[in-house]
């Protein structure tokens, strides 16, 4: 089952590598990339998921290699020595991935502990040929980029740092039937912009801290598919939530709950007219009764997170307060449409009792949109932990 997923989406050009590792519509040719990621759940066999969902051409993976990194640290370029280990795709090395598809490789024997880091890497020999290549922009971790084949290497001195995961879509371990996972649908709140680079404290992190060292609960897996700027009703910065719950959630083993804090962004974009509020508004109420509805049929759980305040950000907080009052239809609905299994209320324990609109200054990163560590912390210390006890669900459940 999956232990660490991350959202894929085409990468903007801004988020593009850098040069000499992007040049006449090829990428990465003759370039190892290294990237470490947090699991969540351990185990003793793992398995890679690398995507090329977005990609505009094949992606030839030359060598694929994982290793422990150094100190266990994320973010690093070097990882301890002895523990590289080749990572084959049916007893191949190099390994082709035709556009908008994804492969899996071989299960691997390497054991990982709960909560622990895991280094990556990939050396492409001949690079992707296409200016569309698949990723997850907001890693809040560093990877590491260096001309040549360094895939088996201890450390990659002089090697180019950047805050992007490319083409890695998941990692999973084998795990006991008891194991089961929560998969998070969002956007920059749950993606972590302004949390820590290389801390790993998003509130998802932050709660799967709570729940691995709560007794009974260190069999449940935290599975982050946010991503910045995304919206639930129409693509921003990937497909919209309705479009890829399929792919980010339905598909995914194990998965047993699913945490939907998304929605800011479908109101902060949208027109700052009654009408458009009103329409947004509904909308988004369809719309999470669709996911509910789709997810049910799967037997999962679905909670639903309430939308945290906006007032005082330049974009999204406008004068006649049309978009907070569309705001609060929503979290209204969310707490008291009896639609969700359960409710989270991420507004209640964010924003300013003197001044509701806002987020309290200490949990403020100083945008008035999002949170800092701190505030994502108070995020994940509202989620009621028995909220992951699983049970099985009821009969008729799938057509509730």
């Amino acid at each position: 089952m999956p232990t660490w997923t991350a959202m894929p989406q085409l990468t903007e050009p801004d988020n593009m590598p850098p040069p000499p590792f992007t040049r006449n519509d090829c990428v990465l040719a003759d370039a190892t990339l290294r990237q470490t990621v947090r699991v969540s759940v351990g185990g003793r066999r793992i398995r890679l998921r690398v995507s090329n969902a977005f990609g505009g051409s094949a992606l030839p993976l030359t060598k694929v290699t994982v290793a422990l990194p150094a100190g266990g640290r994320a973010g690093v370029s070097a990882v301890e020595p002895g523990t590289v280990r080749p990572v084959t795709f049916r007893g191949r090395a190099p390994v082709t991935i035709p556009a908008g598809a994804q492969a899996v490789s071989d299960p691997l024997e390497i054991e990982v502990a709960p909560r622990s880091n895991l280094a990556v890497t990939v050396y492409l020999a001949e690079g992707q040929r296409s200016a569309h290549i698949t990723s997850h922009p907001g890693s809040r971790t560093t990877s590491h980029l260096l001309v040549g084949d360094h895939a088996d290497a201890a450390d990659l001195p002089g090697a180019t740092p950047v805050d992007h995961w490319y083409f890695l879509g998941g990692v999973e371990v084998w795990a006991e039937p008891s194991v089961a996972a929560v998969a998070v649908v969002g956007d920059s709140l749950s993606d972590g912009r302004g949390s820590t680079t290389n801390g790993n404290d998003r509130w998802p992190d932050r709660l799967l801290d709570r729940l691995l060292t709560r007794h009974g609960m260190d069999g449940v897996a935290v599975l982050n598919q946010a991503a910045g700027g995304n919206r639930v009703l129409n693509d921003g910065l990937g497909p919209n939530a309705l479009a890829r719950l399929d792919r980010d959630v339905l598909a995914q083993s194990g998965v047993a709950w699913l945490v939907l804090f998304e929605g800011v962004n479908d109101i902060g974009t949208a027109e700052a007219s009654p009408a458009a509020q009103k329409q947004v508004a509904d909308d988004l109420v369809f719309a999470y009764d669709q996911i509910v509805t789709r997810a049910h049929a799967r037997g999962i759980r679905v909670y639903g997170a309430t939308l945290t305040p906006f007032g005082g950000h330049d974009g999204y907080d406008d004068a006649q307060g049309r978009r907070e009052r569309a705001r609060r239809v929503v979290n209204e609905w969310i707490r008291t449409g009896r639609r969700f299994d359960a409710v989270i209320d991420f507004d209640h324990a964010v924003r300013d009792p003197a001044d509701p609109r806002r987020l309290l200054a200490a949990y403020d990163v100083g945008d008035h949109l999002h949170l800092n560590p701190a505030g994502y912390q108070a995020l994940a210390d509202s989620v009621p932990a028995g909220l992951f006890r699983w049970e099985p669900p009821p009969p008729g459940f799938g057509f509730a």
